[in-house]
């Protein structure tokens, strides 16, 4: 009877607004028959994106307590009320939400990226990655034994595996020594628990396995599949035991929170502990992935449209970051990256005035810009969130909730900034995941200031340009020098340069050589 209960699922639909899936055509379906489709196939006829929200709705509600919904999503108007001194605002979100801490974790397993769980311990971060395990069809022991525990002792050998003893005697070249290669390797979850404990030298080994899949030991190597990752560290920083080495925490993709235990459900660990109930044993069989439908999953979040309004508003948003302009002479090395490179202390060169606004400048509250790998994260997740929410294209609210938790690691504060010296600002110094909420809200907000969805010059431009050069004539081809020429002349002689700018000027600049090689060519040709 207890077993029953806490097995029970979400009764479909679980999101009743979502959009029917589009199916892709396939050959195969010519030769399917009434013979060919069991009950079980009409069962999933449901779509995976149902079968995902259904193990969502189990994990937060039945086997992880986790009473905080801090992805809000509105679909009308939303009752909010303010609390204490500071006024801290409650919202009753009108829309369905959800907890990062159970969702996050899930997309992570279907778009098989790396997820960093922080939060102190106890708090379930290994026990939601275990849960993630047995959801991709694994058994309960096959996973628990699959975990790599960071510890200082750690060596390489006992992360990937030790080569046989008996051909490390008898074999005369490297190329005939054979690796017992350790079984974690070839999974498709990939649990690491306190990553930051893992050795130096060790972290070197596992980032080689983490960025491109393959493991090598005295010149063998071992090819692993795709899979999602997940690592868990007991704070926000990444400190432990060893620190963790620059090119193995860029690789990490998301960042989750485990938020602290709401001792109004005490009542529930009471009951767990009486009935001793563990959820990574009571997985309901209808809301496990099999390796197919993983790989279905993955080709359909490829398939959500990522609208060109929401991603010119991404491409705005990440425009301001990497500009510094004492940082050079010549425009294209003016970044934050070549003050990096010089070795000379970041805040040295940005504290040089430039008589721009600094509360203003967005650019000045970080200390680097946003990555090529980052923005594809953040596209998949984005991706990976409407296509969860049963939309098949993403909205801005999609951006907006996921954003947080790509940049957590990867966009780095300045907390030097007068941004952060005022009073309404000083708590987004300790939550970044605010701040970079509240970043993209003021990003957006300067966006429709200059209204760029209806009057951008460089996007009428580029439109121009992608119609090809092919069939253009000389004079059409000037005439386009002339306008980009323009262009730069008004921006020259009315506005500093924000970041925002640094990027559209590199653009006009980059279509003006392309028309230039052309009309050269044409002119070449007689």
């Amino acid at each position: 009877m207890f077993r029953s209960r806490f097995q029970k699922i979400s009764q479909s639909p679980t999101n009743p607004k979502a959009e029917p899936a589009t199916r892709r055509f396939d050959v195969a379906n010519l030769y399917e028959g009434p013979a060919s489709r069991p009950d079980a196939a009409s069962a999933a006829s449901l779509g995976l994106d149902e079968k995902l929200r259904q193990a969502y709705f189990w994990i937060v509600n039945t086997a992880i307590i986790s009473p905080f919904y801090d992805i809000e999503y509105e679909t009308g108007p939303s009752s909010r009320f303010s609390f204490g001194d500071s006024a801290v605002r409650v919202t009753l979100p009108s829309g369905q939400s959800y907890s990062s801490f159970v969702l996050l974790p899930l997309l992570n397993l279907v778009v098989r990226k790396r997820c960093l769980i922080v939060g102190g311990p106890g708090r379930g971060k290994t026990a939601t990655a275990i849960l993630m395990g047995v959801l991709a069809g694994y058994g309960l022991r096959d996973i628990k034994r699959a975990i790599q525990h960071g510890q200082p002792q750690m060596t390489i050998a006992d992360l990937l595996g030790n080569p046989l003893p008996a051909d490390l005697v008898g074999a005369e070249s490297m190329d005939n020594i054979r690796i017992a290669w350790r079984k974690w390797l070839g999974m498709r979850v990939k649990v690491i628990d306190e990553y930051n404990r893992i050795p130096t030298r060790t972290q070197s080994a596992l980032l080689t396995v983490m960025a491109d899949n393959y493991a090598e030991l005295l010149d063998q190597i071992y090819e692993c599949p795709e899979a999602a990752w997940y690592l868990t560290a007991n704070d926000d920083a990444g400190g432990g035991t060893y620190p963790v080495i620059e090119a193995l925490q860029d690789r990490i993709d998301i960042v989750v929170r485990a938020l602290h235990f709401n001792t109004r459900f005490v009542g529930d660990l009471l009951q767990r502990i009486e009935h001793k109930f563990r959820p990574e044993t009571m997985v309901p069989p209808e809301i496990i992935f099999n390796e197919g439908e993983l790989d279905r999953i993955s080709d359909q979040i490829l398939e959500v449209v990522i609208p060109p309004q929401i991603r010119r508003r991404v491409e705005f948003f990440c425009s301001h970051f990497e500009f510094c302009e004492p940082a050079a002479t010549q425009l294209e090395y003016m970044t934050k990256d070549t003050v990096k490179l010089s070795g000379i202390d970041f805040h040295q060169v940005v504290r040089q005035d430039t008589g721009k606004d600094k509360l203003k400048d967005l650019g000045s509250q970080t200390r680097n810009g946003v990555s090529v790998r980052t923005l594809l994260t953040l596209f998949v997740f984005v991706k990976a969130m409407a296509y969860f929410r049963g939309a098949r294209e993403a909205t801005l609210d999609d951006v907006r909730q996921l954003l947080p938790f790509v940049l957590h690691d990867r966009l780095d504060p300045h907390l030097s900034s007068p941004f952060f010296d005022q009073p309404e600002h000083q708590a987004l110094r300790v939550d970044r995941l605010s701040w970079l909420r509240h970043l993209f809200d003021l990003s957006c907000g300067e966006y429709d200031r200059l209204d760029l969805d209806r009057d951008d010059p460089v996007a009428r431009l580029e439109r121009e340009f992608e119609r090809g050069l092919d069939g253009l004539s000389e004079r059409q081809a000037r005439a386009q020098l002339v306008e980009i020429e323009r262009v730069l002349a008004d921006w020259s002689s009315s506005r500093k340069i924000y970041g925002h700018i640094f990027d559209d000027v590199l653009k006009l600049k980059y279509l003006h050589q392309r028309y230039t090689n052309y009309l050269r060519w044409r002119q070449w040709q007689g």
